[in-house]
């Protein structure tokens, strides 16, 4: 029996190639309820069955974007399909991305910190 060589980082790669052709073909919708989408990072299961796509959102409604993006997922996995050499593609799921909220929230913190202790030296 013959192993499958396994190419080194191809899950990264594939995850980065769909994550760029998602952006344009992302930009292509005439959904309204899908603001100023940006995708923050992709993960492929190994098998390249199944990919969660983590966006966040400058401008828009998280949870209307969220879900049409979801059922926009079977349109764009077809753009997907024509763009990348590869034999399987996978099923899309959205996921909104925390992180810069997160992050945005932190900082504000650090500053107000800041300022408290300024004002009692």
């Amino acid at each position: 029996m013959r192993h499958k060589r396994s190419i080194p980082n191809r899950g990264f790669r594939i995850a980065d190639q769909i994550q760029r052709d998602l952006a344009e073909l992302i930009r292509e919708l005439k959904d309204p309820r899908i603001g100023m989408v940006t995708l923050q990072a992709v993960e492929v299961t190994p098998d390249y069955a199944h990919a969660k796509v983590f966006f966040s959102l400058l401008i828009g409604d998280v949870q209307e974007c969220q879900t049409a993006l979801n059922e926009a997922a079977g349109f764009l996995r077809n753009g997907l399909f024509k763009r990348l050499q590869i034999h399987t593609v996978p099923t899309l799921h959205f996921e909104f991305d925390r992180t810069t909220e997160r992050a945005a929230e932190l900082s504000a913190l650090i500053a107000q910190a800041n300022s408290t202790r300024a004002k009692e030296d």
